[in-house]
């Protein structure tokens, strides 16, 4: 049987936990997911649970965070003014918002904590620092 390798092209459904149970996503009602194997489109923990898998296989794989959003970083918690933020909005915990970068490129960032005076946001990717379990099912290998 011939398995997924690198330069495939392959079509995966998935559904993803955390540790807690939580489902953060979940390819079951849409069309699976498509990438090539090797072209680094997907997390790189994904990509290598599915290299070597035959159609029709499924898999359960825990992907640490270095394999998948990498690690939380302390430099992108951003204090900001809170009268910054509330001129526009009241904030509450896990809101996330958009901003408009030095760079004039946007960003969306997470309220992760509101103090008297000022706001913290969270620029980090929602899943960094998590584990990501992973459900996989090898659907095709598109010839």
């Amino acid at each position: 049987m011939r398995t997924a390798q690198q330069g495939d092209k392959v079509r995966v459904h998935y559904k993803g936990t955390l540790n807690d149970g939580t489902v953060f996503d979940d390819s079951s009602e849409r069309e699976p997911l498509e990438f090539t194997l090797g072209e680094n489109q997907i997390i790189p923990g994904f990509e290598s649970a599915v290299t070597g898998m035959e159609i029709g296989e499924n898999k359960a794989v825990a992907v640490d965070p270095d394999e998948a959003y990498g690690q939380t970083r302390d430099e992108l918690f951003i204090e900001v003014p809170k009268e910054e933020i509330t001129a526009q909005l009241e904030p509450e915990l896990g809101m996330v918002l958009e901003v408009t970068l030095n760079d004039g490129n946007k960003a969306h960032v997470t309220v992760s904590e509101i103090g008297e005076e000022k706001v913290v946001l969270d620029a980090n990717h929602p899943l960094a620092g998590k584990t990501l379990n992973f459900d996989l099912t090898l659907q095709e290998i598109v010839e």
